[in-house]
């Protein structure tokens, strides 16, 4: 089957049928997209795959037709290593926090970049139970940003570059 996207958005990592048939990713993205697509994460997934790495970031990883969460949860759970994004409204995506979850879960290695953000601030943003997520689930997300807010970063201010 011959696509029609351009390059740039088609599949690296899905060249196959379904995600147990493709490759493993090196680097999973985890990011709040409406925050940091096109800056923070787009450099990153551009960096690492010019590194000759294996990132996987929703936009860039997958296609049409492709399944949301069974790509997502193959792509966590057989990476080496997590990059987990946090901007001021990262905490607002139940999506994001689930990743988090996942990723923190499976015993991966997070590393956390805190965009436009301090580590100390991570808990405090948390408004997970204003998005809808039964109290199990809003306490496995506490569990997972706790874990992250005292993991060594990097902090990114976006206004300094």
């Amino acid at each position: 089957m011959q696509r029609l996207l351009p390059t740039r958005f088609t599949s690296r990592l899905w060249e196959m049928a379904s995600p147990a048939q493709a490759k493993a990713c090196d680097v999973f993205i985890n990011h709040r997209g409406a925050d940091t697509k096109r800056t923070v994460a787009g450099l990153l997934y551009d960096r690492l795959v010019h590194l000759n790495l294996r990132p996987f970031l929703d936009s860039m990883s997958m296609e049409p037709g492709d399944k949301l969460f069974p790509s997502l949860d193959w792509a966590i759970r057989n990476c080496k290593v997590g990059v987990a994004i946090f901007s001021p409204r990262y905490c607002e995506s139940r999506f994001c926090l689930q990743e988090l979850a996942l990723l923190v879960e499976a015993k991966k290695k997070v590393i956390p970049i805190f965009c436009d953000v301090q580590p100390s601030e991570l808990l405090k943003m948390n408004n997970i139970s204003a998005a809808g997520a039964p109290p199990k689930e809003v306490e496995r997300f506490r569990r997972a940003l706790e874990e992250a807010r005292y993991t060594v970063g990097i902090v990114f201010d976006s206004q300094n570059g």
